[in-house]
């Protein structure tokens, strides 16, 4: 019997002024193997640069058997990765309301590679599908049952990197873990036997942690109170709370963590606006502790997860009443998954790859 040939899978991720892609080669119930990664910085539509993307693959000879997004949203009727049509389609337009800020850009991503290739199939894989196994209570917001019927509830983001740690992880992740999801965008999730329980992210990836320019959790009676005194509307307290809070807010200056970490030293807002990125963090931390019951390991992944030490110790450094050891925490790497002491909580550092999730399911839904 001749074995099928590897499949050729291209995987995008796009966001607000970039497009990430990577293609790869996915056997027969094999691991995707990366064959090239690439980016398109600085554009103001995603969706545009699609042609670019299909120009670089092309002069490298390369012929795609299918193509996979990353949505960060599928809304409150699409929690597994789908093969992308029509109906998948009409029914994302109608979601919009639940991630303005995402959806229409992802929307347009679908749109250009089906003009660029309208046969080549494509599949949806959603950031949400990964928490949609909480319980009841943690999806559940304490507002009226009509409200929770028009699917206004907790989601979660995230998902395909938390699904790339936990694979990473393998036998690992069966016990009580958090893994802290840190970078311009931050969110945690608590699992138990590789089970999400809790997640710090809700209805929009806007609440939590504080972030490069989000809030994280906020009394909504400050929107009230913005809304009452300065007449803002919903676009105008939208672009505050997804664009002009959160570190950039706080330093005056960026939302770049390396960056505040290079000029906390010498300037006395990116000290605090350090010092309370890393202080929400480890509320969270011991929150998620105690739905879980105690904490096993604690891993860390994202961009300043992975690559920010200074930033992964003072999270730590007062959670020895968890069992963190903080020179665990210091020394933790990318490089090498390790066990730890039985009396004290591993802390690990994992990279993720949301594009090999994402390769992943395509392969699977178009076999």
């Amino acid at each position: 019997m001749i074995a099928a040939r590897p499949r050729t899978i291209l995987a995008l991720n796009g966001g607000s002024s970039s497009l990430k892609f990577a293609v790869f080669s996915v056997g027969e119930g094999g691991e995707p193997e990366a064959l090239t990664r690439g980016a398109v910085e600085r554009v103001s539509d995603p969706g545009a640069a699609v042609p670019r993307v299909f120009e670089t693959l092309t002069a490298r000879g390369m012929e795609l058997d299918a193509a996979g997004h990353r949505i960060v949203h599928g809304g409150p009727n699409h929690l597994e990765p789908a093969r992308i049509d029509d109906a998948l389609i009409a029914s994302l337009r109608e979601a919009t309301p639940f991630a303005p800020l995402h959806l229409p850009g992802e929307l347009a991503l679908i749109d250009a590679v089906r003009k660029e290739h309208p046969a080549l199939p494509q599949v949806a894989c959603f950031d949400t599908s990964f928490h949609a196994r909480m319980p009841t209570r943690a999806k559940r917001l304490p507002l009226p049952t009509a409200l929770w019927n028009e699917g206004v509830r907790r989601y979660g983001f995230h998902g395909l990197s938390y699904e790339s740690v936990v694979r990473t992880l393998g036998p690992l992740a069966s016990g009580r873990v958090v893994i802290a999801h840190l970078g311009n965008g931050a969110s945690m999730v608590a699992l138990s036997g590789g089970v999400p329980l809790e997640t710090t992210m809700g209805f929009t990836p806007a609440a939590g942690l504080i972030m490069g320019t989000r809030p994280g959790d906020l009394d909504p009676g400050v929107v009230v109170y913005l809304a009452r005194t300065r007449g803002m509307d919903a676009s105008s307290l939208e672009d505050l709370l997804n664009r002009r809070s959160g570190l950039l807010a706080l330093s005056e200056t960026t939302g770049d963590m390396q960056a505040l970490l290079a000029a906390r030293d010498s300037d006395p807002r990116a000290e605090l606006a350090v010092a309370m990125f890393c202080s929400s963090a480890r509320k969270w931390i011991g929150a998620l502790a105690a739905v879980l019951g105690g904490l096993d390991s604690l891993v860390f992944t994202g961009g300043i997860g992975e690559h920010a030490a200074p930033v992964r110790e003072e999270i730590c450094r007062d959670l020895g009443h968890l069992g963190i050891d903080l020179d665990l925490a210091r020394n933790a790497r990318s490089d090498a998954i390790v066990t730890a002491d039985g009396s004290r909580c591993a802390v690990r550092v994992v990279a993720t790859d949301e594009e090999r999730v994402v390769a992943r399911h395509t392969a699977e839904l178009t076999r």
